[in-house]
């Protein structure tokens, strides 16, 4: 790996000092301290990897050099040395002395620090002062490169790009003269501080970490901790960690992890750094006390704080069921327990069940004696007299069974697709705000929807933004499992489908990475920050792998992951009901062998280190 960025000396005196990332420094990652009071670009190399990719960069690189971070990630750094993003060999005048010692350095598993020229993606020459630093692993491996660079105007004359007009190469000359030599530098306590590059450190501690931190992202925070000893001593604070937390997560996750027995003792910043890097995930088997009687297939479960909540489901001979049981994980010997319930609704199977306003429950649709249904109903879980009540919402969608739903805000019941009578697949989307005295049934109009399904998911993210992923979907005559992705934002006035991956839609592209063969009846869990996970699901038989897919729909340009976790999953793959208890904790109960339904054969992956 050729880095193109350097840090030539030690800043701040003979301080060689590191600090951890980590508010225990349990698992933590040294990062060299820096005491420069302007911004720095900060990467990271993956040295595990073949040519050491950057995984990640910040917003001062991409504001310096020029390139977006999508641009250079899975590149190696020495596209730096290049003049300009058509350039093929490094520019002559790039000390290859410089580069030799970087070589070394890396080769021998130290760190570098030194000047070398660069060049941004306009192809104007800036210099680089940077300091490599080599991450360890548990067994001494080198795991990651972090280079810290401080950028600086390169008193070198090139002329312009080929082909590049004199205008042009004059309001180039004229930006990196202004972004650099605008401010006027003044005198304080002995040290020379520039004011427009350093007016961020003037603030106060209080304005810094409620105004400007706090809104950065948990990955950002860990970078921003790396710039000096200041910054690092703010991000050391649980109170910091809970905003950014909040701000990125949403309240309701932070109030949900908040009553996690033993997340205060592991703290805001690791949780923040676990649910992010998703290092500490494992599977493991959950062993519980009490049974769920009688034995049952198609129920649905949800998770209430970090209780686990089961309903109805298909008995023996297609029996539909209506009762309902809880298994508390917050007990230190949990146990499926059966609830009194007053007024229970007709039996079902093929429906979901929710979770809205704290402890409410909400039953939508499925398959009863009668046949299918559109009903609503509703159950406080924590009422001393537990009664299912019905809503009668107006213009209610069509009876289904095998839809999907969710919740928005917590007061709001979206539900799509599923299958009608005679077998008729829907493609529809319908919204009801339970807050509401006379809840009413709203269609959320399209002009295009993703084609007709059953058993695929609906996941939020974002806050008011859906996720629709698999299924088996309607295409002409035929039906055919589906790992095609589609999102709507719901704050919009107009909300529409739009197609991520698949070719359904004209200019729908497939995301990087290796996608989930197509697949129904499936698992997908909402980790906080808006990335969905899918797991199992029926694939070409009764069984799938039990590997872990995830997808950030935030990003620019989506890219499915392999998540490989250890432990031990569960031995088949479909016919599960999951749900995330506390935030941390994805549950999954039941399961389908082709021979018999397992539903006391519990799993539980596991997002953070055990809190116990």
């Amino acid at each position: 790996m050729e880095w193109d960025s350097d840090s030539e000396e030690s800043t701040g005196g003979g301080d060689d000092e590191r600090f951890m990332f980590g508010g225990d420094g349990v698992g933590a990652v040294p990062f060299p301290v820096v005491e420069e009071l302007r911004p720095c670009g900060f990467v990271v190399t993956d040295a595990l990897e073949l040519d050491h990719p950057i995984i990640y960069c910040n917003p001062v690189f991409e504001m310096v050099t020029g390139y977006r971070a999508e641009e250079v990630i899975g590149r190696n750094c020495r596209f730096l040395q290049c003049r300009g993003p058509f350039a093929k060999r490094r520019h002559h005048m790039v000390d290859s002395a410089v580069i030799a010692e970087m070589r070394r350095c890396l080769q021998a598993g130290a760190e570098f620090q030194g000047e070398v020229l660069n060049f941004r993606k306009d192809g104007s020459p800036l210099m680089n002062r940077l300091r490599m630093t080599p991450i360890y692993g548990d067994d001494e491996t080198i795991t990651h490169v972090i280079g810290i660079q401080f950028f600086s105007e390169a008193n070198v004359d090139l002329g312009p790009l080929p082909g590049l007009s004199a205008k042009e190469a004059s309001r180039i000359t004229d930006r990196i003269h202004s972004s650099f030599t605008s401010s006027q530098d003044i005198q304080a306590a002995g040290r020379t501080y520039n004011h427009g590059m350093c007016g961020l450190f003037q603030l106060s501690d209080e304005v810094l970490a409620l105004k400007i931190l706090s809104l950065l992202t948990p990955r950002d925070i860990a970078a921003v901790s790396s710039v000096c000893r200041r910054l690092y001593e703010l991000t050391k604070n649980e109170h910091l960690w809970k905003m950014v937390c909040q701000n990125a997560w949403g309240s309701e996750t932070t109030r949900v992890l908040e009553t996690v027995p033993g997340a205060k003792r592991l703290g805001w910043g690791r949780l923040a750094r676990e649910l992010t890097t998703l290092e500490a995930a494992a599977w493991g088997k959950l062993t519980v006390g009490g049974s769920v009687e009688p034995s049952r297939c198609n129920f649905s479960a949800c998770a209430v704080g970090n209780r686990v909540v089961l309903f109805g489901g298909e008995g023996v001979n297609m029996q539909p069921m209506n009762d309902t049981f809880v298994l508390d994980l917050n007990s230190s010997h949990p146990e499926w327990q059966y609830v009194e319930v007053s007024s229970p609704p007709p039996g079902r199977w093929g429906h979901t069940l929710s979770c809205v306003n704290g402890s409410n429950l909400v039953v939508f649709g499925g398959c009863g004696t009668q046949g299918l249904l559109n009903d609503v109903f509703v159950l406080d879980l924590d009422a001393t007299h537990p009664t299912w009540r019905e809503i009668s919402g107006l213009a209610p969608p069509l009876p289904r069974s095998w839809h999907s739903s969710c919740t928005l805000d917590g007061t709001k019941l979206v539900v799509s697709g599923g299958c009608a009578d005679s077998g008729v697949l829907l493609s529809d989307t319908f919204l009801l705000d339970l807050s509401m005295e006379k809840p009413i049934w709203r269609e959320i109009p399209a002009a295009w929807t993703p084609p007709s399904r059953l058993g695929h998911t609906l996941s939020v993210y974002g806050g008011r933004k859906i996720l629709m992923f698999g299924g088996l979907a309607k295409s002409g005559p035929l039906r055919f499992r589906s790992s095609d992705v589609y999102t709507m934002d719901l704050s919009e006035e107009g909300p529409c489908w739009r197609c991520v991956t698949g070719n359904v839609m004209p200019g729908a592209a497939n995301p990087g990475g290796v996608a989930p063969p197509p697949r129904l009846d499936h698992v997908a869990v909402s980790l906080p920050g808006g990335r969905i996970l899918i797991f199992g699901g029926s694939v070409a038989g009764l069984h799938s792998a039990s590997q872990l897919y995830v997808l950030d729909p935030t990003e620019d340009k989506p890219t499915w992951r392999i998540l490989n976790v250890p432990g031990c999953p569960p031995r088949f793959a479909w016919g599960h009901s999951t749900c995330v208890v506390g935030g941390t904790r994805a549950i999954v109960l039941g399961g389908q062998t082709g021979e018999d339904w397992m539903l006391t054969d519990l799993h539980e992956l596991s997002l953070t280190s055990s809190m116990t």
